[in-house]
């Protein structure tokens, strides 16, 4: 369709005018007919990677494969450790590298291109295989994955993670989807089945799983005594001063560790992407790479000078752990090359296309936005419909999503047929259709001698607005933040802990135990009748902070007796106690009828999509729950928690649009006059396109207006109220109030 063209061997070329998707759409044919290797395409960070990832996947046949290479999503030398689930996204895809093959498409943000990265050797030779059938040694398998990075937990819920119970292994392979659970007969495995990590049954056989190393680093003895040799010739200083040297020594991984990947290996082992990949590859780059790389560098080393004076965590200077914009280039430089761009091409003659690159054959998607507050809003929609002389295929976000935006086309007398991807509806005669895919930008392609008709895609945020579409990692749900404990680190002699079996003790430090078969590091802790309970570090995860009022007089408890029972069951029974009252008063509720809010669906996705941010899950988790309760017929109330910023007035400012669009009124009462004015500016610019009235009642409002406020709320005129504690005087007086919204302290 575009057939824009490819480079030469170790050459380069350029691509413009590339509106809207129409990037994707000319990677894939560029992939397509790439027949010597992969391409490669770099993006400027993990939000861009996401939404290009998307329109691939949209327009790709389905024999190609996409991988992508994440970004640890830290900060330079950050303290935080990347989430696992990236981890192993990474190990993963370099382990594929190996073996991918022409028309497979890798996508990387620049600064993953800039890591260096693991040596290839580490990854493939740190590969455990089980099959069906197989002998394993239980002691000795349990070193392997704790040499190769995994974490032993009680219950496995994230990549990198077992529990060995019994017969029964339990883990969760770096490159797997689902973990995988290990039923051993004596000393033999009898079966492996996949398992629901949230519902913790299994499901599905299969024969045989492969583990890769669950860090990028080796953590057995040998890489453990390789960092501490190498720490001291890199880093000098004395090493006893480092908590990352007394750490990584003690066998615990601490925060941040990544940063130090170059002290785990031998110098010059680690390698960098151009090494994992084949020389034939193509490398396709926006036209800004130089610069962006050059950004990037600059707050590389500017994050240096800014830590490099801690004696506690010394660290590397950035060219041992990534390559400079030169060097980039200088690779670059020896291969296959694409510059891309949505300028026009500035060298492009009247008469043919400039040796330098090609235009695209695509112009800028049209505008369709719905115009609320027009007697038409979908005017511009049906005219572009009714007016051009193409095809047309139009695109929702989700399933539920392409019935809302059927009914608005509906409406214009327009009944698109259904497609599951966009090659259905290439190959098809259809002029127009419907689809469902995440993809985020339209195109408009123009006629040429391989189009024979112009052939529109138009997405609903063309319609509804722009929408913040990013892939969202699920985090483990867990126990509260302030009680758990990362590392050792967190610990302090005698400081109280809580240990989920034994109750409250003291942590008294660290002490290595030798015996017949382990040599081992041990948590002391420290109980009523100076009782000693030594748990091993790999069982960190049972211990938890002590957060009651006094640390000094925490209530020891004494190993070995009821009490620590008792005060489980105890707190047991009357969890049971408050649930059954929650229960009564939930029948109560249930059995009183209030009005059920069927508002409009294309206004409603028009006002979320003015929303300027990536909705959190739990935002949208509160968002469906709220408007679940106002759809049924039974009064809602609900109480929505989050701290400071998470998005509670979001999920208020939808509950009210929803409310006042069907007539009702709603009134927010919050407990200061600068929180009410702060929330009645909110609510004005977010309403502002909307025939929706927000007035605001505070000390703030002269009495005039105040006044004014009043009468207009007694007769309908206002729909959304925001005011202190005067709302609830007896002079307030509402036409029809359907929703009260409470802010924080209020009850």
């Amino acid at each position: 369709m575009l057939n824009l063209p490819l480079p030469e061997k170790q050459s380069e070329t350029r691509w413009y005018k590339l509106y809207g998707s129409a990037l994707a759409l000319a990677i894939v044919e560029a992939s397509q007919r790439h027949k010597n290797g992969p391409v490669v395409v770099i993006v400027e960070d993990v939000t861009h990677a996401d939404a290009l990832t998307r329109e691939i996947a949209f327009y790709k046949d389905e024999k190609q494969q996409i991988l992508h290479l994440p970004d640890w999503e830290t900060l330079p030398y950050d303290i935080f450790s990347p989430h696992q689930d990236i981890i192993a996204e990474r190990l993963t895809t370099l382990f594929a590298l190996d073996k991918i093959r022409s028309g497979d498409i890798l996508i990387i943000p620049l600064n993953t291109l800039a890591q260096r990265l693991p040596p290839r050797s580490y990854i493939h030779g740190n590969v455990l295989s089980l099959k069906t059938g197989q002998t394993l040694d239980l002691a000795g398998f349990r070193r392997k994955l704790e040499a190769s990075g995994y974490i032993n937990v009680s219950e496995v819920m994230e990549h990198g993670e077992f529990a060995i119970r019994g017969s029964i292994i339990d883990l969760f392979p770096a490159s797997a989807s689902m973990p995988y659970r290990l039923d051993l007969f004596d000393d033999e495995i009898e079966t492996i089945r996949c398992f629901d990590p949230q519902s913790q049954r299994s499901d599905n056989t299969v024969d045989r799983v492969e583990l890769l190393p669950a860090r990028e680093f080796p953590t057995d003895e040998a890489g453990i005594a390789k960092f501490r040799s190498r720490y001291r010739e890199l880093l000098g200083g004395d090493p006893l001063n480092s908590v990352i040297y007394k750490s990584v020594s003690d066998g615990i991984m601490p925060s941040g560790i990544e940063y130090y990947l170059p002290v785990f290996f031998d110098d010059n082992a680690l390698e960098t992407l151009f090494d994992y990949l084949p020389k034939s590859a193509l490398f396709i780059a926006p036209e800004q790479l130089q610069e962006q790389l050059q950004a990037f560098e600059t707050e590389v080393n500017e994050r240096y000078e800014q830590r490099r004076h801690d004696i506690e965590r010394p660290i590397l200077s950035p060219e041992y752990l990534y390559q400079g914009t030169a060097e980039i280039s200088r690779a670059l430089e020896q291969l296959s090359r694409i510059i891309t761009s949505t300028k026009k091409n500035p060298l492009k003659r009247p008469d043919k296309e400039s040796a330098e690159g090609q235009d695209a054959n695509v112009k800028t998607p049209p505008d369709l936005i719905l115009q609320t507050r027009l007697e038409e809003p979908a005017q511009a929609l049906d005219n572009f419909i009714g007016n051009y002389p193409g095809r047309m295929l139009f695109v929702a976000e989700t399933s539920g999503r392409r019935e809302v935006l059927n009914e608005l086309l509906n409406g214009l007398k327009i009944y698109p047929k259904v497609f599951e991807k966009w090659t259905d509806f290439v190959h098809s005669d259809e002029r127009i259709g419907i689809t469902v895919s995440e993809i985020g930008q339209g195109l408009m392609l123009l006629a040429s001698d391989r189009l024979d008709t112009e052939i529109a895609l138009i997405t609903e945020s063309q319609i509804y607005g722009q929408r913040a579409l990013q892939k969202r990692r699920r985090k483990r749900r867990g126990p509260d933040a302030d009680s758990i404990v990362q590392n050792l680190t967190d610990l302090t002699i005698g400081a109280p802990v809580v240990h989920i079996d034994h109750g409250v003790g003291r942590y008294m430090g660290l002490e290595k135990l030798s015996g017949e078969g382990y040599d081992a590091e041990f948590l002391l802790l420290q109980y009523a009748g100076n009782d000693k309970l030594y748990v091993p570090v790999s069982s960190l995860h049972l211990i938890s902070r002590y957060t009651g009022s006094s640390a000094e007089n925490a209530p020891l408890h004494k190993l070995g007796s009821e009490q620590w029972a008792r005060a489980r069951k105890k707190a047991a029974k009357q969890a049971r106690d408050v649930a059954a009252e929650l229960l009564d008063i939930h029948a109560r509720r249930a059995a009183v009828k209030g009005r059920s809010y069927q508002y409009d669906e294309h206004e409603y996705i028009s006002f979320c999509n003015g929303f300027p941010f990536e909705e959190t899950e739990d935002q949208e988790n509160a968002i469906k729950a709220v408007l679940a309760d106002l759809r049924s017929e039974q009064p809602m109330d609900r109480v929505v928690c989050g701290d400071v910023g998470f998005g509670k007035t979001e999920v208020a400012m939808r509950a009210a649009f929803a409310v006042a669009s069907c007539g009702k009124q709603v009134a927010v009462l919050v407990p200061t006059t600068l929180l009410a004015q702060q929330h009645y500016q909110n609510f004005a610019d977010r309403f502002a396109d909307w025939p929706i009235k927000v007035a605001g009642m505070s000390r703030f409002n002269s009495p005039k207006k105040q006044k004014e406020t009043l009468q207009a709320l007694a007769d309908g005129k206002v729909d959304i109220v925001i005011g202190t504690h005067k709302l609830l005087q007896k002079s307030v007086k509402f036409r029809d109030l359907g929703l009260v919204i409470v802010d924080e302290e209020h009850r």
